[in-house]
């Protein structure tokens, strides 16, 4: 049993229409996930509509804490041991 099949809320109804490619390339994923395709494709949506949402977040600030985060962005970096090994590492796409 899924983890919405447990749920005690009622669900509704959506209906759409798709390419039978579109719907086998889901029904695919959705078995690789063990997931039925209402729940795969519920699962995505709601990602993605959380992710829609969050880009148009606003956080709100007064002008001093603005103020004092630009003039922290603007100071020039300040070295630190891990800094320093970090910048000392084999870079990865070189290594070989």
């Amino acid at each position: 049993m899924t983890a919405a099949a447990k749920t005690s809320r009622p669900r509704e109804t959506l209906n759409i229409r798709i390419a039978a490619e579109a719907r086998s390339l889901i029904d695919r994923a959705a078995k690789a996930r063990g997931q039925n395709r209402t729940d795969f494709i519920l699962d995505a949506a709601r990602r993605a509509a959380e992710d829609a949402l969050l880009d148009r977040a606003l956080i709100s600030v007064s002008a001093k804490a603005y103020t004092e985060f630009v003039a922290r962005l603007d100071e020039p970096a300040k070295p630190n041991e891990q800094l320093r090994r970090t910048m000392r590492a084999p870079l990865p796409w070189k290594a070989g």
